[in-house]
């Protein structure tokens, strides 16, 4: 565990949310002087195969990260200060919105508005 991972670490701590590389990189220059971008990229992709972090995919916007082992949630991204922030719990099955025959497997839900903060 180096200093560097233990910064990125705390910045997901921290950061209580989905972060992108360049919210990580500005969270955890507050725990190591001079970390660099190209380190943060080089340790979310060893995080991620490690399983630490998850990718959360976002239609038409860069992947954020959060930690892995959390409970089953959805997304909310503010529109104008385009952070993403959790949005605890789950509606329930999906399967009754989809056609008929057929099967839902999984879901995923992004809400997508202004954050308390911009609104």
């Amino acid at each position: 565990m180096t200093e560097q991972r233990r910064a990125i670490l705390a910045a997901f701590k921290h950061g209580e949310r989905p972060l992108s590389p360049d919210e990580l990189h500005s969270l955890a220059n507050q725990h190591v002087r001079k970390i660099n971008l190209t380190t943060i990229y080089r340790n979310l992709k060893a995080m991620l195969e490690q399983g630490e972090i998850v990718a959360v995919a976002m239609l038409g916007k860069s992947t954020r990260y959060e930690l892995s082992g959390l409970d089953h949630h959805h997304h909310f991204l503010c529109d104008k200060c385009d952070r993403v922030f959790d949005i605890p719990g789950c509606p329930g099955s999906m399967q009754s919105h989809a056609p008929e025959g057929f099967a839902v497997h999984s879901h995923e839900l992004m809400l997508i508005g202004c954050c308390r903060a911009c609104a």
